[in-house]
């Protein structure tokens, strides 16, 4: 079109269009065509594209392509169609034109070129038509490539000191609650690349004038999504709005990744503000009071059936901050951020009862931390617990409890307190909150024992610091300030001789968690009942926790009564499984296949993605229709009966091999290392060979059939040894299919999945009606041969 319009009047453009004469030409062109109509539309955007060609190219290989664009400002080209309104055609194929030129330049003089004069920023101002869509995917991409530019020498373009104006952030975070994702997304990655540029003015502007609103909305829109959800929840007992459902969990751990991606950039301002909010207008009043059963809150919402699965995240968030902030030189640390202590103190089991009136001022939660003592009868956040994993009914609630405390044993955060008083010793500061009566009620909780495990190191190193005698009591009552508390506490960590009495005591009963391990062998005993309400799923997490809790350094810390109880819990499931299995011995060929099938899918649980399944939120169903994964919902008729009691097996039997420190001798029943492979050499000279001809769609070979222990077996003649054959294929007779005719039809199926493959369907042509019915009674007493053995072992394992 551009040279069209060279010969009809003007001159004529260049032939190399990646030239600094080719963009004099497309300035001259411009210069002609500055009203834009429709007849002209089509030229002007062809020109502003072919002008972003010509820039990315002397970006790379021409200075004076930069030089003569600065020198006729042709930047205001962009702005003189933008203000003319000329229709979103044109503004998209500017916006796109724009992009493409941020997106691809190389270095930063250039750049600065581009971003000099102020113009960048009123095109972001200017008021575009976000009704359409396309203008809007455009603009907010072009800010985000805008963003990617961002440093501490870029952000002086966008963020003006003087005017007080950051229009790159001020109108990108307008649309953080967009209704299209792909804007959703983009603000945030706006955000986060504005947050990682070091510059203190721009965050001190950010703090002061934008964070509060927006992270206030950011987190009231997130109670208003947890709403939905709950509500989703409670209107789809049914499974009818599945995906509905997960969408709306996908749309919250985004939002909480979000939220930890903000944390983790380690921006004390920012952190300060988005924390705040979080404990104040979310996590505290919405989540953590959930928790208490009977306390008071909004009655019609019950976030406990939710609370879990989001709770894990936050943990990482929260860990985020206390790593970064528990080791500054800051005296005003401890008493601004008091509230995540509080946050941390709840999750050590130790929640107190929130009235509806309570506020969270730093001094008030230091007053009522430091009043109630660790003895407290009333702790609603462990009668939760409690409650749930007693498994009543169904273990709905149950598998909940069961990632909560996955993730308390999983969280760094919580073990970042064991350097508090270390770096107390350090900072110089007059603050009530670190005094040792705080950390106790932090720590000297059930949560101290069943996270010993993860501690145990520590206190081997440093002492068991967190045990009050009455030596350590004594010293603490006569401390009447937070200064002299932390001091008497510095002694009490270096005076050896104080714990090592109350060491060589916590060892033993008190190695672990006593309530845990009982509640989660109570899990464990009902798994094995007739009519068992408990999944897969809540079973094998079950057995991860014990893993966790019972074993420390390798070493098997359970006592005699608890592990006897798991080896009878084991023969109870046997007992009960042979007795289920009864009706099966007639079908004892689907049995078989069951049982190995479950044993060759048998994965370790991944229960990171356990607790992002929005398919645990609804009540566990029995049907299969809902496509929910077989671990994660209730067995549905005799066969997945079945499938249940050999899974529960396996998961029992790795346990207690586990905390025995045993290893596998009986499973699987046949390894594929003691087995024939093709193209193994076998001596044949004492084997029974019948010759035969396999006839496949593929071809007709000439092969010699043998029939093994477990094995079909097809060879032919080693060319070099006499007596000696060449294995082609080999294939269990168990999986082998049987059609009488003269012909002898065999199928056999790939031993992989509850999908049965067939990897060789064939004719076995023999010399004659004899050898055929030979090969024929071979096949079949090999077959029932192989499938009574492995049948036989499975008797054996199961302890009949």
């Amino acid at each position: 079109m551009l040279q069209r319009r060279g010969w009809l009047g003007g001159p004529k453009p260049p032939k190399n269009p990646h030239s600094l004469e080719h963009l004099k030409y497309l300035h001259h062109v411009l210069m002609k065509n500055q009203t834009v109509t429709e007849s002209n539309k089509s030229l002007i955007v062809e020109a502003l594209r072919s002008m972003a060609e010509i820039l990315i190219w002397g970006d790379q290989n021409d200075s004076s392509v930069f030089e003569f664009y600065l020198e006729k400002n042709m930047f205001l080209f962009f702005l003189n169609i933008l203000e003319q309104n000329s229709g979103n055609y044109v503004c998209v194929q500017l916006l796109q034109t724009l992009n493409i030129l941020f997106e691809n330049l190389q270095h930063e003089t250039s750049l600065y070129y581009l971003l000099s004069n102020n113009h960048i920023n009123e095109v972001i101002c200017h008021k575009f038509d976000f009704s359409d869509e396309e203008v809007m995917a455009y603009y907010i991409s072009f800010l985000k490539t805008l963003s990617l530019r961002l440093n501490q020498h870029t952000i002086h373009f966008f963020y003006n000191e003087h005017t007080d104006d950051f229009a790159l952030y001020t109108e990108a975070i307008k649309f953080f609650n967009h209704p299209e994702s792909m804007v959703r997304i983009a603000v945030r990655t706006l955000t986060l690349n504005v947050y990682n540029v070091n510059d203190r003015a721009m965050l001190r502007f950010i703090r002061d004038k934008t964070a509060a609103p927006y992270f206030s909305n950011l987190v009231w829109f997130i109670a208003e999504h947890v709403r939905e959800v709950d509500n989703c929840v409670r209107n789809n007992a049914n499974h009818q709005h599945r995906d509905r459902l997960r969408d709306l969990v996908a749309e919250h751990l985004d939002h909480l990744h979000y939220l930890n991606d903000i944390v983790t950039l380690e921006n004390e301002m920012l952190n300060e503000v988005l924390i705040h909010h979080l404990l104040h207008r979310l996590f505290l009043p919405l989540y953590v009071r959930s928790l208490a059963d009977g306390s008071p809150g909004d009655d019609n919402v019950y976030y406990h059936l939710i609370l879990d699965i989001l709770l894990k995240d936050y943990f990482s968030i929260f860990y985020n901050v206390l790593r970064y902030h528990l080791f500054l030189n800051n005296k005003c640390f401890l008493g601004q951020y008091q509230y995540i202590y509080t946050f941390i103190m709840f999750t050590m089991d130790t929640l107190l009862v929130i009235s509806k009136d309570y506020e969270y001022s730093c001094r008030q939660v230091t007053i009522q931390c430091c009043n109630k003592t660790i003895n407290s009868p009333h702790l609603p956040f462990l009668d939760t617990i409690y409650s749930a994993l007693n498994c009543t009914g169904s273990d709905y609630s149950a598998l909940f409890a069961l990632c909560f405390l996955y993730a308390i044993l999983h969280n760094k955060g919580l073990l970042c307190l064991t350097h508090l008083i270390e770096n107390c010793s350090k900072i110089k500061y007059n603050h009530g909150i670190v005094t040792y009566r705080f950390v106790c009620i932090l720590w000297c909780s059930v949560s101290t024992r069943i996270l010993k495990k993860r501690t145990g190191n520590y206190q081997r190193k440093h002492g068991n610091l967190f045990h009050l005698t009455p030596k350590k009591c004594t010293l603490l009552n006569k401390a009447n300030s937070a200064q002299n508390t932390l001091n008497k506490l510095i002694l009490i960590h270096r005076d050896k001789h104080s714990f090592k009495e109350d060491i060589g005591k916590e060892e033993g009963s008190e190695s672990y968690c006593h309530w845990l391990i009982e509640r989660l062998l109570r899990i464990i005993s009902k798994s094995v009942m007739s009519e068992s309400k408990v999944r897969l799923a809540t079973l094998r997490l079950t057995s991860i926790l014990l893993k966790k809790v019972g074993v420390r350094d390798t070493d098997c810390v359970l006592l005699e009564e608890h592990l006897s109880s798991i080896e009878v819990n084991i023969f109870s499931i046997l007992a009960e499984a042979m007795q289920n299995l009864q009706k099966y011995l007639k079908e004892e060929e689907m049995f078989l296949d069951i049982f190995e099938d479950e044993y060759r899918t048998l994965q370790p649980l991944n229960v990171e993605y356990l607790m992002m399944d929005s398919s645990l939120l609804l009540p566990p169903t029995v049907t299969p229709l809902t496509g929910i994964e077989f671990s994660k919902r209730l067995p549905c008729g005799q066969s997945e009966q079945a499938r249940q009691l050999i899974g529960i097996f396996f998961t029992l039997r790795d346990l207690s091999l586990f905390l025995c420190k045993e290893s596998e001798t009986q499973l699987p029943l046949t390894r594929e290392q003691d087995c024939i492979q093709t193209n193994d050499k076998l001596d044949l000279n004492n084997s029974d060979l019948i010759a035969c001809t396999v006839s496949s769609k593929e071809s007709k070979q000439r092969r010699f059939l043998v029939v093994e222990l477990y094995q079909l077996i097809l060879v032919e003649p080693d060319s070099k040894r006499l007596g000696w054959g060449v294995v082609k294929f080999a294939g269990f007779l168990q999986v082998l299919t049987r059609i009488d005719s003269r012909t002898l039809h065999v199928i056999i199926h790939k031993p992989s999945g509850l999908r049965r493959v067939p990897i060789l369907a064939a004719n076995f042509i023999f010399d004659d009606h004899i050898r055929c019915m030979a090969a024929k009674q071979r096949l079949t007493k090999g077959r029932m041969r192989a499938r009574h053995l492995k049948t036989g072992r499975i008797a054996v394992l199961l302890g009949v």
